[in-house]
C-alpha cells in the first residue's frame, strides 16, 4: 500500500464557492413532483452526466444501511420508479423495511434532491413495458446475473451471457425474469438544495400532511 505523502492532495483544503440565485418560497410549485420535473429538466438542459443517476439508500429490519446508486426511469405525480432484481440487496432490504432515500447528486450545478418515502413495487405490465422498451444485450444481462449473489468469477458471467445469446438471438423476444421489476418510491418528504457562496445553501423541504404538502425552510 503507497504511503500518505506531504505531497498528497488534502481533501480538507478543497473546496468551492457556490454562486447562484436565491431559491425563494414564493418560487416553488404547488406540489415537489412538479417542483422536481422542472429541475429535473434543467439538469439535463445543462448536459450534467446522466441526471437521472440517483443514489438509492435501504436499511434492514434492525437498521443496517447500505447505498448504490441506480438510473431513475420513470417519474410522475406518485413518485419515482427504478428497477432491480427482487434478490438483490436493496430488493431483500425493501421487501423488509419499505422505508427508502434517494439523492439526486446534481454537482455541476450545485443542486440536490433529496427524497425520503416508502418504495413498493410496481405492476407486472408496468415492469413488462418497460423491459420491453430495454436494449436487447440488457434484457439479456437481467437474467444472466444474480443481483447480488457470490459469483466464481467474471468468466462465469460471460459464460452465462453467452447462453442466453444463443438461446434468445437479436430480434427474438426475451421474457421477463420472474424475479426482476420495478420499484415505486412515494414521496413523503422531497428537499431541494441549492449551493450558495459562504455555505449558505437554500434547503426548502416539501412535507407531505394528511394530502397536502407544505413547504419549510431549513438552515444549512
Amino acid at each position: 500500500m503507497a504511503s500518505v505523502t506531504d505531497e498528497d492532495i488534502d481533501p480538507a483544503m478543497m473546496r468551492k464557492q457556490y454562486r447562484s440565485e436565491i431559491v425563494e418560497e414564493g418560487s416553488l410549485a404547488e406540489n415537489p413532483m412538479d417542483q422536481f420535473a422542472l429541475w429535473f429538466q434543467q439538469a439535463a438542459d445543462s448536459h450534467l452526466f446522466e441526471p437521472n443517476a440517483m443514489v438509492v439508500s435501504t436499511a434492514t429490519p434492525d437498521g443496517r444501511p447500505s447505498s448504490r446508486t441506480v438510473l431513475m426511469k420513470q417519474f410522475d405525480g406518485r413518485g419515482f420508479v427504478f428497477f432491480t432484481n427482487y434478490a438483490s440487496r436493496k430488493g431483500r432490504e425493501l421487501a423488509e423495511n419499505p422505508h427508502v432515500a434517494l439523492l439526486f447528486p446534481w454537482h455541476p450545478i450545485a443542486r440536490q434532491v433529496i427524497v425520503t418515502g416508502t418504495a413498493a413495487r410496481i405492476g407486472r405490465d408496468e415492469t413488462a413495458a418497460y423491459f420491453r422498451s430495454r436494449p436487447h444485450g440488457s434484457q439479456l444481462g437481467a437474467w444472466a446475473s444474480e443481483q447480488s449473489s457470490v459469483i466464481a468469477s467474471r468468466a462465469e458471467l460471460d459464460r452465462r451471457y453467452a447462453e442466453l445469446e444463443a438461446r434468445y438471438p437479436e430480434g427474438e423476444q426475451v421474457p421477463v425474469p420472474p424475479e426482476w421489476g420495478g420499484l415505486r418510491v412515494f414521496p413523503e418528504a422531497v428537499e431541494f438544495w441549492q449551493g450558495h457562496e459562504n455555505r449558505l445553501h437554500d434547503r426548502l423541504r416539501y412535507v407531505l400532511d394528511g394530502d397536502k404538502w407544505h413547504v419549510e425552510r431549513l438552515c444549512p
